[in-house]
């Protein structure tokens, strides 16, 4: 069993102080973390010693680094990896990684001996302020992604800012995008401190974060199994951004990319839809552009496939499109008036 903390651990040098602060948590001793082979090789050596020196008995499991690991079949064979080891219904999960490990790493805490702990160690700027907080775990199917999945809350996530040292540029400019998402529905303040904002600020950095974690599991609060709108408001941007990724293959654009694509796409819906000022539009594609993010589709990118792939989104329901829009910066509802035709329209004009 586990007792669920307060809030996410923000801070630097918590890797070590990992096993001290799962204690508090988790009463099991045997665990697995899971890991891809891009991050473990930096910081599985670490958490398994924080680990080791607070008693517990961890297993690492590493995957291939990326969205293709992400399904059942990887699922299965994670969990096997766990019976061998020997893990029981008293041990727990540790995700160590993006967003993409705190997914399966979730879902298979989720189905393991029907449920243990799982504890998050997010090691992107995207994960920390995103697919960490809320519980939502899951793996992809070939019609889309996270199409079969279970709402598990975490008992435990650390925020190491030490981690984002290693990322590439590219990387971490990604989080930005789900940031500047939360701005846009939901704290006009903070985008105008985006408009502003200076790199290199660890404490500020702390800062964003935290408020991003605030924005979200106060959203997240309301409506935590998704069912009665609020938490919808968070899919600003993804109903594009999910099609976009499924469309290059996973392989055309990260996450983060995809979203700020489809923020583009949810903007000029907005527009039309939502009463949103021009202006307003305009300023969030700068400052998308402002953190390196992509704004414009390449030529050739199959702009048809975009438009399949939306049909398979998880925000239809009963075939009824669940559209989220802004009508200004600060505020986002669900609309029910946004037709195939204004998505087609905005994709390709992307």
């Amino acid at each position: 069993m586990a007792r669920q903390p307060d809030r996410p651990l923000v801070g630097k040098r918590l890797l070590n102080q990992l096993g001290r602060c799962a204690g508090k948590y988790i009463l099991g001793q045997a665990c697995a973390v899971i890991s891809d082979r891009n991050v473990a090789p930096l910081f599985a050596g670490r958490v398994r010693k924080s680990l080791r020196s607070a008693g517990f008995r961890p297993t690492l499991i590493t995957i291939p680094a990326g969205e293709k690991s992400k399904t059942l079949e990887r699922a299965s064979a994670i969990c096997d990896q766990m019976i061998a080891a020997g893990l029981d219904r008293q041990s727990f999960v540790v995700g160590l990684g993006g967003g993409m490990i705190g997914d399966i790493s979730g879902f298979v805490a989720a189905i393991y001996h029907r449920g243990i702990p799982h504890i998050q160690i997010p090691t992107t700027l995207l994960a920390m302020v995103d697919s960490s907080i809320g519980g939502k775990t899951g793996v992809d199917t070939r019609a889309g992604k996270n199409l079969i999945g279970v709402f598990h809350q975490p008992s435990l996530v650390i925020d190491d800012l030490d981690v984002l040292k290693t990322l590439p540029r590219r990387q971490f400019n990604q989080g930005f995008a789900e940031i500047i998402k939360h701005a846009i529905i939901a704290d006009e303040k903070m985008f105008r401190i985006l408009q502003s904002w200076k790199a290199g600020a660890v404490c500020a950095l702390q800062r964003l974060i935290q408020r991003n974690i605030q924005i979200k599991s106060r959203i997240v609060a309301k409506d935590e199994r998704d069912r009665m709108g609020q938490r919808a408001l968070l899919n600003f941007g993804h109903t594009v951004g999910h099609a976009i990724e499924r469309a290059g293959n996973y392989r055309k654009f990260l996450h983060g990319e995809a979203v700020s694509l489809g923020i583009v796409a949810a903007c000029a819906i907005s527009v039309k839809r939502a009463g949103l000022p021009e202006d307003q539009r305009a300023a969030t594609i700068d400052l998308l552009e402002r953190f390196g993010l992509p704004t414009r589709l390449p030529p050739k990118f199959p702009r048809k496939k975009i438009l399949d792939a939306v049909n398979f989104d998880k925000k239809f329901e009963s075939r009824k499109i669940r559209f989220v829009v802004t009508p200004r910066i600060g505020a986002a509802y669900v609309a029910d008036n946004v037709t195939l035709e204004d998505i087609r329209e905005a994709t390709e004009n992307l």
